[in-house]
C-alpha cells in the first residue's frame, strides 16, 4: 500500500498534462501511486495518460463520461489505496520535494491529518512566477476558512484518506469552492490540517476556465460559508461580512487578471466595500491597489492592470 495516492482529474488537458505528470514522476519520494481520471476528454488526454501508465505501473487511468471535477476526485479517492490523498489538477505542477516534505512532516507529527504549503502563481513558465501565497503558523480553524482560502488550490492539499472519506468527500453539486467547503467540513470534524512554510506547488493561472467564472465562484463561496456557520454557531454576522469583503476583493483582483467585461472589477470592489470597508482595505497594500486599478481599469493597458492585481 503506497503512502500517497495522487488524484489527478483531467478534462481536455493535453496542453498541460505532460508537464503535470512529469512533476509527479520526478518526486524525490517514490512511495506513491497516481490515478488519472480522464473525464470525458475529446483530445489526447487519455493517450498521454495511458502512455505513462504503460511504462510506470504506479500510474492508473480511469475513464469517466464527463462527470465534473468534484465527482471525478471522489471516484479517485474511492479507488485510492494510499494512506494519504494528494490532489493535483492537470495544469498545475509540484516541486520535486513535495511528497518527501509531506512524508517527513507526517512521520514527525502522526496526529496531523492534512498538509498544505506555499503556492507560486505563474503564466507560461514556472520560473516566471512573481506571486506566492503565504502560510500562517498553526493548524487551520473555521475562522481561517471563511475569508480567502489559505490552501489556495486543491493541488496544494494532502489529506488522510480515512478523514476525507469520513466527511463524505466533495459536494458533487458544487463546481466552485468545493475544495473550501470540503476543508470546512474536515476542520469541523476535528481533522488537524496544518500549513508548511515552504513552496510546494506551482499554480498555472489562465484567463479562461473554471476559475474565471467569478459570479459562480462567489455563489460557491457563499455555500461554503453556510456550511461553516452550521458547524460553528459562534461565527458572528460581522465576521462573515468581513470575510465576504475579503473574498470580493479577491474576485476583483481576479477580474483584473482575466478576460472579464469592463467594470467587473469595480462592481465587485463596490460590493466588498458595502460588506465591510475595513476588511476590504485590510491590508492596505491589497485593498488600495485593487480599488485604484478597478476605478481606472477601462483606461489601463492589460499588462499594467494585471501587474497591479498582483500587488
Amino acid at each position: 500500500m503506497p503512502l500517497f495516492s495522487v488524484i489527478i482529474p483531467a478534462h481536455d488537458a493535453e496542453a498541460t498534462l505532460v508537464a503535470t505528470l512529469v512533476s509527479v514522476t520526478r518526486q524525490t519520494c517514490d512511495d506513491w501511486e497516481a490515478i488519472v481520471l480522464d473525464d470525458g476528454s475529446t483530445d489526447r488526454t487519455a493517450k498521454i495518460a495511458n502512455a505513462l501508465a504503460c511504462v510506470d505501473k504506479r500510474v492508473r487511468v480511469v475513464s469517466l463520461p464527463g462527470v465534473g471535477p468534484s465527482t471525478a476526485r471522489n471516484i479517485g479517492a474511492l479507488a485510492a489505496r494510499g494512506q494519504f490523498l494528494a490532489f493535483l489538477d492537470s495544469d498545475d505542477l509540484w516541486v520535486p520535494e513535495k511528497l518527501a516534505v509531506c512524508a517527513a512532516t507526517l512521520r514527525a507529527s502522526p496526529g496531523v491529518d492534512g498538509l498544505f504549503g506555499r503556492v507560486s502563481f505563474f503564466e507560461g513558465e514556472p520560473a516566471r512566477a512573481r506571486t506566492e501565497s503565504r502560510v500562517r503558523p498553526g493548524s487551520l480553524v473555521l475562522r481561517d476558512l471563511i475569508g480567502e482560502n489559505p490552501v489556495c488550490t486543491m493541488s496544494n492539499l494532502v489529506v488522510r484518506a480515512s478523514s476525507f472519506r469520513a466527511v463524505g468527500g466533495f459536494d458533487e453539486t458544487l463546481r466552485h469552492a468545493e475544495d473550501l467547503e470540503c476543508l470546512i467540513r474536515l476542520v469541523a470534524s476535528g481533522a488537524v490540517v496544518t500549513g508548511l512554510d515552504r513552496r510546494l506547488v506551482f499554480y498555472r493561472t489562465s484567463p479562461s476556465g473554471l476559475s474565471a467564472d467569478l459570479s459562480a465562484m462567489h455563489t460557491g463561496w457563499r455555500r461554503a460559508v453556510e456550511t461553516a456557520m452550521k458547524a460553528d454557531a459562534d461565527l458572528r454576522a460581522g465576521e462573515v461580512r468581513a470575510a465576504e469583503a475579503a473574498h470580493l476583493r479577491y474576485l476583483a483582483r481576479r477580474a483584473l487578471r482575466v478576460n472579464t467585461p469592463s467594470g467587473t472589477a469595480l462592481r465587485l470592489s463596490m460590493q466588498g466595500l458595502v460588506a465591510s470597508p475595513a476588511a476590504f482595505f485590510s491590508p492596505l497594500h491589497r485593498g488600495v491597489p485593487t480599488l485604484a486599478a478597478a476605478l481606472v481599469e477601462p483606461l489601463m493597458p492589460t499588462a499594467l492592470r494585471r501587474r497591479l492585481a498582483r500587488l
